[in-house]
């Protein structure tokens, strides 16, 4: 049970066509409650009502929790910016098809909200990981991630060998075309693609998964949570002389890795933050989840 809320933020993806309409009817239903509203610049400027907009710290600093609309991309990107700021808690509201992380469906909206404004919810801590890209003689360069670190060949490359060791002590070699390092909450998004299992949200553990291991032996590796993984690179160039080899983080933020930089995985001190109504149980989504993901051929 938490307080009663009086101020929220809410974030929303603009590409989504039903964003727009949802959120001027949101912010009407909350203003008709004597709830504050805070939006972001890119919010405030295409609602109607001239808003001031306000900055991510501004509403991790006033609001109880933020609404976020899109689906799992949009949540995953406003975890990561929230977390910078102390970890607000998030309320996702899934607009798209399939939402693992999203609390609430479109529809249950505005039925599910005056409960949750009168502070009767739970928040569900999740794991981060941290990931930095290092160079000689350089500051490393620096990404948090809520599902995952991918280390991956690009269209030009052949295999990439990754020598993988966990708190400076040498564990495994791969020889394939990647690598995913995921937290327990990414262990439903692209590790499960690649034949990983899935891992109950609140296990303190980093799952290593390859990626079309070139060997028959090669197989996902659990980690506690604790280890500081070092992930070292070889590729040999393709046929046009390039080394392709791409680093993403949650599959929307990254770039290509060069010769002799290695990558360094650790959780985070940072924790996501969701807004979960009373009873939450991740089996029944992980059940309704996948049961939806075989009825639409995905």
């Amino acid at each position: 049970m938490q307080g009663e809320v009086r101020c929220v933020g809410v974030l929303a993806n603009l590409d989504k066509d039903n964003a727009p309409a949802l959120c001027a009817r949101l912010l009407k239903w909350l203003g008709s409650r004597g709830v504050q509203a805070l939006l972001p610049r890119e919010l405030a400027e295409v609602l109607p009502g001239g808003r001031p907009p306000a900055t991510m710290a501004e509403m991790a600093d006033t609001a109880q929790f933020l609404i976020v609309l899109g689906g799992d991309g949009t949540l995953l990107s406003a975890a990561r910016r929230a977390a910078v700021h102390g970890g607000v808690p998030l309320l996702g509201v899934n607009l798209g098809h399939l939402g693992f992380l999203t609390e609430l469906e479109e529809a249950d909206l505005f039925t599910a909200l005056p409960e949750l404004l009168q502070g009767h919810y739970e928040i569900d801590e999740r794991m981060i990981l941290e990931c930095a890209i290092h160079t000689d003689g350089a500051p490393a360069e620096r990404f948090l991630a809520v599902n995952d670190v991918v280390v991956t060949k690009g269209p030009f490359a052949r295999l990439i060998r990754l020598a993988l060791a966990a708190d400076a002590r040498p564990v495994v070699s791969y020889r394939g075309d990647g690598m995913i390092v995921s937290t327990p909450t990414g262990s439903t998004a692209y590790s499960l693609s690649a034949g990983g299992p899935v891992l109950h949200p609140q296990v303190q553990g980093i799952l290593v998964t390859p990626i079309c291991p070139h060997t028959f032996y090669s197989r996902p590796l659990l980690v506690a949570g604790s280890e500081r993984l070092r992930l070292d690179i070889d590729v040999a160039p393709g046929p046009w002389g390039r080394v392709d080899v791409a680093l993403t983080v949650d599959a929307q933020e990254g770039r290509m890795l060069r010769p002799g930089e290695w990558v360094e995985v650790a959780a985070a001190s940072a924790r996501a933050r969701l807004v979960r109504r009373q009873g939450w149980n991740f089996y029944e989504v992980l059940r309704r989840k996948l049961a939806e993901d075989d009825r639409l051929g995905l």
